[in-house]
């Protein structure tokens, strides 16, 4: 009888918490202005996720996350994406935020529409080469 009574308190936890959390939705219209600049979806509050509706016109910084994961899903558009190595002229730009020039001695690889790649925390990568524009979905995962 404890076990049961046990067994139905976490159950009605549980269930309450699923409750609380709440649906996101972002209509087309949206998305479509956020990819047209490139902006934040959903900003992580109360979670351990980010959703960022992504564009790259040209190459950007090498950048390394100290605590976030970036899965990034592209849309359209190809790209030079390099990982590994070591940031060239790396500077902290924000907390757990390391910005530089490029990436040395990384792995290089084409990236284009209906790729996805999993960068793992603290990763050096880099937009290279990019044939414009790329659009691309990031969920970064802390």
């Amino acid at each position: 009888m404890i076990a049961t009574r046990t067994i139905l308190a976490v159950l009605v936890t549980t269930a309450s918490a699923a409750r609380a959390a709440e649906v996101t939705y972002f209509p087309a219209e949206q998305v479509t202005a956020a990819f047209a600049q490139g902006a934040v979806l959903f900003d992580g509050a109360g979670t351990n996720y980010m959703v960022h509706a992504s564009r790259r016109d040209a190459a950007g910084q090498a950048e390394v996350h100290v605590k976030d994961t970036d899965v990034i899903y592209v849309l359209d558009g190809a790209t030079t994406f390099v990982t590994g190595g070591t940031v060239v002229d790396g500077k902290t730009t924000a907390p757990d935020e390391i910005r530089g020039t490029a990436v040395k001695d990384g792995e290089s690889r084409r990236l284009g529409k209906g790729d996805v790649i999993i960068v793992p925390n603290g990763t050096p990568h880099w937009f290279k080469d990019v044939q414009a524009p790329v659009l691309y979905y990031v969920v970064k995962v802390r």
